[in-house]
């Protein structure tokens, strides 16, 4: 009953057959391999476009890179007040930034809203130099509450950033999810809906280690280079990311991986609205879970070996928990088997 993180899960056995395979001979490094152009052009094929591809080892160097691409002097990023990059990155967009401020935009279940976003970015008028000017905004897809953008409410978002001629980032450290959830492809939920750049994210979804940063822009192609290599993220051997990614891809597998980690916390969810003493915080999307147990029901899961993590109450459930209650998020993964789910289910 192992809900802790999409991170604890290990590599799908395809992944490691494929760095098995990729492991002996020789390939030209630092992304210059006959492996490393075919991945490039799958990520073509995936978004429908020509895309220039940054392979990085963690969603955080993706995330970034992505937002200091777009910074300015006295730059101010905006993303919801709950997103990764601001909340989870010990300030590691500031700082590969040059000190870019990360500005939060309220929105309920995780969500920006698109005119409040547009009322924080007004906040900063490019005549009042005191005050910094606006640089980017980032969205999380799917959020850190389980929850997607709809593609309407990208439009939304997309279009306060258009108006202000910002780029709009996406961080999908668990985009396969997210594209599940909405039954959509790559390409209409990011550059169609006017998307710049993404943060891929394969890790949680079944890679050992695999996060690329995708640009639709290819202007800004030669600058990231640079940066991605002062950052310490242009790896020698970077045919090993790529093999991951060649096996991901491959008979959509990336598909198949989501598809069941959001149906394992489908039937997550479906069993503790059963319950009698739990109840869920808020109806998620994908993988994620929240569920509000008792804090006696917590540990006798967790005395019969279930591992999950308590999780902070945001700001706008506050006071809405009695005391002996706590909120706590349960993650699936491509490694969740139905036999786990409903073990904890019968025990809440």
């Amino acid at each position: 009953m192992i809900f802790s993180s999409d991170n604890w899960s290990g590599a799908h056995p395809a992944i490691g057959e494929s760095l098995m395979a990729h492991a002996a001979g020789y390939a030209s490094g630092y992304g210059t391999s006959d492996l490393d152009r075919k991945v490039e052009q799958k990520f073509a094929e995936i978004f429908e476009r020509n895309v220039a591809v940054f392979f990085v080892g963690t969603g955080t160097a993706a995330n970034s890179l992505a937002l200091a691409t777009a910074n300015r002097a006295g730059g101010v990023a905006f993303c919801h007040r709950e997103a990764h990059v601001i909340a989870d990155e010990c300030g590691a967009p500031g700082f590969f930034s040059h000190g870019a401020r990360l500005k939060p935009v309220d929105g309920p279940r995780g969500k920006m809203v698109a005119a409040r976003l547009d009322a924080e970015i007004r906040r900063f008028p490019l005549d009042n130099v005191q005050g910094g000017q606006p640089t980017v905004v980032s969205l999380t897809q799917a959020t850190e509450r389980g929850t997607v953008y709809s593609l309407a409410e990208i439009d939304a978002i997309a279009a306060v950033s258009k108006a202000h001629s910002l780029p709009l980032h996406m961080d999908g450290a668990r985009f396969a999810n997210a594209l599940i959830s909405l039954d959509t492809t790559p390409a209409e939920m990011t550059w169609k809906r006017g998307v710049d750049l993404v943060s891929f994210g394969g890790t949680k979804n079944g890679c050992w280690c695999a996060e690329a940063l995708v640009l639709f822009d290819l202007s800004r192609a030669q600058e990231m280079h640079f940066m991605r290599k002062r950052a310490g993220q242009l790896f020698s051997k970077s045919r090993f990311v790529s093999a991951q990614f060649d096996a991901y891809f491959a008979g959509d597998l990336w598909l198949d991986l989501a598809r069941h980690a959001n149906a394992m916390a489908a039937r997550l969810a479906e069993g503790i609205t059963a319950s009698k003493t739990s109840r869920l915080a808020w109806q998620a999307d994908t993988n994620e879970v929240f569920a509000i147990l008792k804090k006696d029901v917590a540990a006798k899961l967790r005395q019969r070996g279930a591992i999950f993590y308590d999780w902070p109450v945001p700001q706008d459930l506050v006071g809405s928990f009695a005391p002996d209650e706590g909120l706590h998020r349960l993650v699936t993964s491509f490694a969740t088997r139905a036999d786990d789910v409903d073990l904890f289910v019968s025990a809440c």
